[in-house]
Formats: C-alpha cells, structure tokens, sequence
C-alpha cells in the first residue's frame, strides 16, 4: 500500500519550472544559509520524484512557501523508499534487509551527491528539528506488514495506522510549524490515520489481490465475511461486505473530525493546504460510505471538477 493518498490517476498540468526557479530566487538572504554547501540539487530530486508519482500533491503544496515544500517533498522521498522496500516483489527476507539498511542510513544520513534524498534529509534536520524517529516507527511497520503480520482487532489496526499515516502526519507538522503542542502533534496524528484508514478502504481489492488485509479479523467475524476472491471478486454477500465497509468508514470518519482541529493552530498558508487535503479526502471518504462497493472492484477517485472545487473552497474559507 503507498504511503499517500495516491491520486496520480488525475490529470495535472505539469509543473513551470521557471516559476520554481524565480519562487527560489526571491527568498530571503537568511534562507539561503546552507548546512551543505549547495543542498539544491538534492531537494530538486526529491521535488521530481514527488511531482512524477502524485502530481496533484505536489501541486498542492504550490500554497506553501518554498522552504516547506522542499521539506515536505523530502519527507515523501524518504518515505516512498520505505514503502517502495517493502512492497517489491523481492523474497521477504531482502525486502526486510532493505528496510534494516534504509533505518540504519536514516541514523547517519550523507551530506553529498552519493544519496541525493538522504543528503536533502541531513539538511532538512539540520535546519528544523523534525522527529526523525517517526521514520523508524514507518519502518517497523512496514517490516511487520512484510512479515504479513495478523490486524487482530482495531488496536493493531490503529497503531499501523498511527505508525504510518501518523508518522506523517507528525513529520508534516515539524515542517509546516504553528503550534507545536502536544494537542497540535495529536490532531496531526489524527488527520493522518484518518488519510491511512481511507487508502485502506480504497485499496481494499488490490490489497486483497497481493495478499493481503488490513481490516481487523474481529471486524470481519462481525460481519460475516472473509474477503475470500474469487474470478469476479469477493465471495461475501454483498449485505454483508456493505456493511463490513461502512464500518470501517464511519471509524476513519471520527478521525477525520480529530484532526480537522489542527487546522485553526497553523499559520494561514499552511491551515490553507491541510483544509484543502482534509476536506478533499474527506469528500472522498464520504463517497464510499454512500457506495461502499465501489472499493471492491475500482479505486474510487473525485472527477477532477469536484476535486478542484472541493478544495478550491476549504482553501478559499481560510483565505477570508
């Protein structure tokens, strides 16, 4: 499962790099104060590498100043590699030495041209204290998920969650800064695990093509259903799947209200880009609540129409 709420399936213009360019020649003398000599290049890569996988998040991030989206699209660099380690299709116990060797690099990251990702993590870290040590909580997780570790009950479902989409969550927070309170890294938390719990939902019939389910075995007891495929699909009565899903929804639907109380604690362009992505997945969300089938056989998306309103119009509320 990615990471992030992949919408790479949208059409997005592509990026101007000479805007870019010109948004990085007007900042301020004291940005310019490198912990490498030139670190550039490096952000540059991971700025790539965000805008060819999830061009619609990396459009979304043109709301905040450059600083923060260079750190934010560093997070998703290092983030991707763990992800990308423990979904390939290499024998477990390579995918587990990846991830053994990707936390180790992470503790000592270098500060040149030989790890482009990793010297741009150096350099974030030296310039905003961010909590490397949520990479390590991604890491565990993702190790246990390529083990093919049981989800028991919701409590082992929730601290994947927390460990994953929370880890972001906290990680994002560091960088965009307002308040850095222990309320604040809650409801970071939060909105993170409620975007966690959506991809699962939407990932439900891919997820279960590889092998693999992150509902809770109690949950599915519940309901009666077992997720077992067959050539057209899932075998449970479809009663029954409704409801195992919508279930699994309203549960993400109470974390979505947890978090959208980071939004007034942040400064007004970074309340503008949270409200946009809450109120987008959201919207999402509550799509699959209202058809709740449609995550068996397809991996529901907003039209782009709807997409740009959706947010257009929580970024405008924040604006006024």
């Amino acid at each position: 499962m990615d990471q992030s709420v992949s919408t790479e399936d949208e059409n997005v213009p592509p990026e101007e790099n000479e805007n870019e360019d010109a948004e990085r020649a007007d900042e301020p003398e004291e940005d310019q104060e490198r912990s490498i000599a030139d670190p550039r290049p490096y952000y540059r890569t991971c700025e790539r590498l965000l805008r060819d996988d999830v061009p619609a998040i990396f459009h979304g991030l043109r709301l905040l100043p450059p600083g923060n989206r260079r750190a934010l699209s560093v997070i998703y660099a290092v983030t991707r590699r763990i992800v990308r380690a423990a979904h390939s299709h290499r024998p477990v116990e390579e995918r587990q030495a990846e991830l053994d060797s990707i936390r180790m690099s992470l503790r000592q990251p270098p500060t040149d041209e030989t790890d482009p990702v990793l010297a741009a993590l150096a350099d974030t870290a030296a310039k905003t204290p961010i909590p490397l040590a949520a990479f390590d909580e991604m890491i565990a997780a993702h190790r246990a998920d390529v083990e093919e570790s049981r989800i028991d009950d919701a409590s082992d479902l929730l601290f994947y969650c927390h460990s994953t989409g929370g880890a972001i969550g906290r990680l994002a927070l560091a960088v965009c800064g307002g308040e850095q309170t222990r309320t604040a890294w809650a409801r970071a938390d939060a909105l993170g695990v409620a975007l966690k719990l959506t991809e699962i939902l939407r990932n439900l019939g891919t997820d279960r093509r590889r092998g693999r389910i992150y509902l809770p075995a109690e949950d599915l007891h519940r309901f009666g259903c077992t997720l077992e495929l067959g050539r057209r699909g899932f075998l449970d009565p479809p009663g029954r799947l409704m409801s195992l899903i919508q279930f699994e929804a309203f549960r993400a639907d109470w974390w979505y209200r947890e978090g959208a109380g980071l939004v007034p604690m942040l400064d007004r362009r970074a309340a503008a880009y949270v409200a946009g992505l809450h109120a987008l997945h959201h919207h999402l969300l509550r799509q699959i609540i209202a058809d709740p089938l449609t995550v068996t056989s397809s991996h529901p998306s907003l039209p782009v129409r709807r997409r740009l309103w959706t947010t257009g119009r929580a970024v405008l509320r924040q604006s006024a």
